[in-house]
């Protein structure tokens, strides 16, 4: 059982890796590269609490009133969780002497929810499919994660050091 410092550190490590994941998608749009409107993710679970999983396309969905706000939380909820699924996989201990290779490999198979799941709930099809360049956005989704597995690290390594 995590005591509640441990608890409060997951939630901090997953709210840091995202952290780090945005200021990434931060950069790419900074270079002119498309990322994921977050509003779009709380379009589709606006969606979702109304029965509707799948869209043809969630940019030509309804509007859901508050979806930007909806959006941005469930992304750093989703993060929240990731980091969970890190400390379930490794344990508690991971948090007192994280590792890169334990990070990077949960940030690096977290790609396979917005591969599978949200990609196609949201009409791009399975791993982009339906979208003109479909290779180079599973590449960058996989960098992206990749990023967040480093954001897990650099939290729990920054937590580590303060509480210590």
């Amino acid at each position: 059982m995590a005591t509640t410092d441990e608890m409060a550190a997951v939630v901090l490590v997953g709210i840091g890796a995202t952290l780090v994941m945005d200021l990434w998608t931060t950069l790419l749009k900074a270079l002119g590269v498309s990322t994921l409107n977050y509003a779009l993710v709380g379009r589709w679970a606006g969606h979702l609490r109304r029965g509707r999983l799948a869209h043809a396309s969630i940019r030509k969905a309804t509007p859901i009133h508050g979806e930007l706000l909806l959006g941005w939380t469930i992304h750093y909820g989703v993060g929240i969780a990731f980091a969970a699924v890190l400390i379930g996989l490794y344990g508690t201990g991971w948090l007192h002497s994280p590792t890169w290779g334990a990070a990077l490999a949960v940030g690096v198979a977290t790609v396979v929810f917005p591969l599978f799941v949200m990609q196609p709930a949201m009409g791009a099809g399975i791993a982009g499919s339906r979208t003109p360049t479909p290779f180079k956005n599973c590449l960058r989704s996989l960098a992206t994660h990749a990023i967040f597995g480093c954001g897990l690290y650099l939290s729990a390594a920054l937590l580590e050091r303060i509480w210590t």
